[in-house]
């Protein structure tokens, strides 16, 4: 993966819109104004109106403020947030202890704050936030009014019931947010990976694309660079003078030049075409060229089959992906990477496997995964992660079947292998279709 893939996709700092959480705002000041009607007069139960809808009323009081003089759609800071989220705590902590405390079965709305947090902010800001609920909640078991209730059948609670309520608060808080925070970094790192393989792809697909037009414009540029050469070598037999003579000549030889030079380029037509056919062996000598020069020796064997040679589409994800693959093998290696290929009228398989530490155990079941990496991106050859998830991906999307394993004892390395139906690899895919 190229640096500016990897650095434009480092895991960003996570905005939430003020009007996402004005919406759950307003929803709260609505439920909270709702029950209390409904115990106050449905249930005729004696509440503590003044103090509660007072509390209601600051809430939406900055509800509006915040509308007026804030643009809904802007997106809040982390720590805006944050602010905004503990005030939901702290107002929620202000009307159960006025309404019972623990006894109150709306405490559990203390988990709310929390969990969006959990899910839109960073980790140390929900770990605040967590931590000022379990306060709130600690200190609404000893400090709060007696719960609204039937007055000639009062309600009394024993002291370790209060207890358990407050012990369930506490765990749901750390384990939903724990597990909600889980699920959405994971989510958020596969969309960060995925918009990185599409940028790879599409940058693989520039490239090809620039390949066919400068054979295009060497094509071009041909006849009248030829024209040039002509006339300039028939004036420099006619002319006499040895100075113009001296000019002619390296005139004509310029021109030669400039004609040698795009007769070169014209031939990255056979090989920069995005449509272009190449047989099996052809492709893995593109994919290993560059990677012959590092010190490890790359044996690549191609074993003699009784069908033709399969011949396929030049796809910049086939060759991104295997590419990939072949240089981490060569990152990985001591002193060998070897590269088999065999195929029948079915199947094409392409195995590659180095003499490396192989694959840990404990890794060879998330092989794959993006941003699964245990080398630092400052050691060398170190990154996010991304280059295994990225060409596995790519590959995928030709068709192929890639498998991680290791090599059997008492050998060491890992082995991967990739495997195509022989019908969708010699088929003409699109680059559009590869991409979608």
């Amino acid at each position: 993966m190229t640096e500016t893939a990897a650095s434009a996709f480092r895991p960003s700092q996570r905005h939430i819109r003020l009007d996402t959480l004005l919406r759950l705002r307003w929803l709260a000041v609505l439920g909270q104004l709702a029950a209390i009607f409904v115990v106050a007069q449905g249930l005729e139960f004696d509440v503590e109106i003044v103090p509660c809808v007072s509390i209601i009323g600051v809430s939406a009081l900055l509800n509006l403020a915040l509308q007026t003089a804030v643009n809904p759609m802007q997106r809040l800071e982390p720590i805006q947030a944050a602010g905004l989220l503990a005030l939901n705590i702290v107002e929620l902590a202000g009307l159960l202890y006025f309404t019972g405390g623990l006894q109150n079965p709306f405490s559990f709305l203390f988990l709310a704050p929390v969990l969006i947090s959990a899910t839109a902010l960073p980790a140390r800001l929900t770990f605040g936030i967590g931590l000022l609920a379990v306060a709130c909640a600690s200190l609404l078991v000893f400090w709060h009014l007696p719960l609204p209730w039937d007055p000639d059948d009062p309600l009394v609670l024993p002291p370790i019931y209060l207890a358990g309520a407050w012990l369930s608060i506490v765990l749901a808080i750390g384990v939903t947010s724990l597990y909600s925070f889980q699920v959405t970094e994971e989510a958020r790192k596969l969309a960060d990976a995925l918009a990185a393989t599409e940028l790879v792809l599409t940058r693989e697909q520039h490239l090809t694309q620039l390949d066919g037009l400068a054979a295009a414009a060497a094509h071009e540029l041909g006849t009248p660079l030829a024209t040039i050469f002509l006339i300039s070598r028939e004036l420099e037999k006619t002319v006499k003078d040895p100075a113009f003579a001296a000019d002619l000549k390296t005139l004509r030889e310029q021109t030669q030049r400039c004609r040698d030079i795009l007769s070169k380029i014209t031939q990255l037509s056979s090989t920069g075409a995005p449509f272009d056919r190449m047989k099996l062996s052809e492709l893995i000598e593109e994919v290993v060229a560059p990677h012959r020069d590092f010190g490890v020796d790359i044996k690549v064997r191609i074993a003699v089959a009784a069908t033709t040679e399969p011949v396929g589409s030049r796809n910049p994800a086939i060759l991104y992906g295997v590419g990939n693959i072949i240089e981490n093998a060569v990152d990985f290696a001591h002193t060998t990477v070897e590269v088999n290929a065999w195929w029948n009228n079915d199947t094409i398989e392409l195995v590659i496997s180095d003499d490396g530490p192989g694959i840990p155990p404990d890794l060879m079941n998330r092989i794959g995964e993006p941003y699964l990496s245990r080398r630092h991106a400052q050691d060398a050859g170190g990154g996010l992660g991304l280059g295994v998830f990225i060409a596995r991906t790519l590959l995928e999307r030709t068709g192929a079947k890639v498998s991680f394993t290791n090599r059997t004892f008492p050998e060491h390395g890992a082995v991967v292998q990739i495997a195509w139906p022989r019908e969708r690899f010699e088929a003409i895919e699109t680059l559009e279709e590869t991409i979608g």
